[in-house]
């Protein structure tokens, strides 16, 4: 694989057409992964063929109806990424789909390339969505889960949402998963900062401030921390496919600090988690 060697993207800087962000297997160098950002006006609508993806439309703020192969799917959607799960539609691959919106709003629709086929158009329920506060103390987030193993069955598509309360550290110790990207929603004045590093043989050097609406490529390597300023929550669409036929969520820390899990026995989860909103579904 090859990649340009631009892996934070800032918001605006890889738009294309009627999305705000574009990302494809192509664009990104890898084989699998890619992610839109879609804004809708009120009473818009947008096109949009799978052809060899998959995809899930997942409301980041506003709601829509997403009519595909005969079905149609109202998402009550949210106010934003901090006020709520969010319920979501499946796209399988080969399909044509509409999506629309009576009162506007910006969508995700996170994709991978599939082979096989065989899983139908779906309603997601944000009841069904499972919310996990991780870690302890410093170093506690919250994962909803959306489109992972054993919460949702799809192809290829591993999708997660990762809340990080002002102040905390996510995605820490550092560790691989596969490849993939992390998108940060758009929320006003929101800033945080990213690491992503490789090794000397397949080296990548990532330390970014990552403001709204900005997204970092992880080609290789191991994605760690993810930091919120005091007083900036953060949220990030963890968006990850990998080559082989299983498909599986796969963790495997820096052994230079996965010691760090130990020191959580002794502390409490962020009593801030879960969010207000994950508390009131």
């Amino acid at each position: 694989m090859t990649f340009s060697g631009t892996y934070h993207l800032p918001k605006g800087t890889s738009a294309d057409g009627p999305y705000d962000l574009a990302i494809t297997p192509e664009s990104a160098g890898w084989a699998y992964s890619g992610l839109r950002i879609l804004t809708l006006k009120p009473g818009g609508e947008h096109a949009l063929s799978t052809g060899e993806n998959e995809f899930l439309v997942l409301p980041l703020n506003g709601g829509c109806t997403v009519a595909v192969d005969g079905w149609s799917f109202e998402l009550g959607g949210r106010t934003d990424v901090f006020s709520a799960v969010t319920d979501f539609a499946y796209l399988p691959r080969e399909s044509q789909a509409v999506i629309s919106s009576a009162d506007g709003g910006t969508y995700a629709l996170p994709s991978a390339r599939a082979e096989r086929g065989g899983h139908s158009a779906r309603h997601g329920r944000k009841e069904d969505v499972p919310v996990e506060p991780r870690g302890a103390g410093a170093c506690s987030p919250q994962v909803n889960n959306y489109c992972l193993p054993g919460t949702f069955d799809a192809e290829r598509r591993l999708v997660c949402e990762v809340l990080t309360p002002g102040g905390n550290w996510s995605s820490y110790p550092p560790h691989k998963n596969g490849f993939g990207c992390l998108g940060v929603p758009p929320r006003e004045r929101s800033r945080a900062w990213g690491r992503v590093y490789g090794t000397a043989e397949r080296p990548i050097d990532v330390l970014a401030e990552i403001r709204s609406g900005d997204t970092v490529l992880i080609p290789h390597g191991r994605h760690g921390p993810s930091v919120g300023a005091p007083g900036y929550d953060l949220c990030y669409l963890d968006v990850m496919t990998g080559p082989g036929q299983d498909r599986a969520w796969l963790i495997c820390d820096d052994p230079a600090r996965g010691r760090v899990r130990d020191t959580w026995q002794a502390q409490d989860v962020d009593d801030r988690l879960p969010s207000e909103g994950s508390r009131q579904r």
